[in-house]
């Protein structure tokens, strides 16, 4: 169950530049931190919790990672914001050959332009991680936010 130096400083790694390709707003360095045929979804506790399927995002495949990194760059007209992340350390439910399941507490903030920093979000991502051809890749992640609402639009990913 426990992993190696070596394989939790490359967790680290992943985790380290999934936050900072959507800070730095990277979306395509974003959706390549995933398999294929990975699952994203961002759900609220409540519906997780209870097994409701109900989530206000979820993709199926890196395509449609992509095709949300397009829509960011290209077709999403909204008030401009930045985002930051803090991310807690991954704690590890289980690990074998080619497999790592783990979760790690988030909270992330935004910005808006002349406006103070607010808390945006706040929960966990439930991950299964699994190794790519030069580095780990999330194939599938969940993000579990604690409010039952976001304000405002879900524009970036959390």
């Amino acid at each position: 169950m426990n992993l190696d130096f070596a394989q939790y400083q490359a967790l680290i790694a992943l985790y380290s530049d999934y936050v900072a390709a959507i800070d730095e707003e990277r979306w395509q360095d974003w959706a390549n931190l995933f398999t294929e045929d990975c699952i994203y979804r961002i759900q609220p506790r409540k519906n997780y919790e209870n097994d409701f399927p109900f989530a206000t995002l979820s993709f199926e495949s890196k395509g449609m990672l992509l095709d949300r990194a397009y829509a960011i760059e290209e077709t999403l007209f909204h008030d401009p914001y930045y985002q930051r992340h803090i991310v807690g350390l991954p704690i590890i439910k289980a690990a074998n050959e080619g497999r790592i399941e783990c979760e790690a507490n988030y909270a992330v903030f935004r910005t808006k332009q002349n406006e103070l920093s607010t808390v945006f979000n706040v929960g966990r991502y439930i991950d299964i991680i699994v190794p790519g051809e030069s580095r780990l890749k999330i194939a599938s992640r969940q993000c579990i936010f604690d409010s039952e609402m976001i304000p405002n639009s879900l524009i970036y990913p959390i």
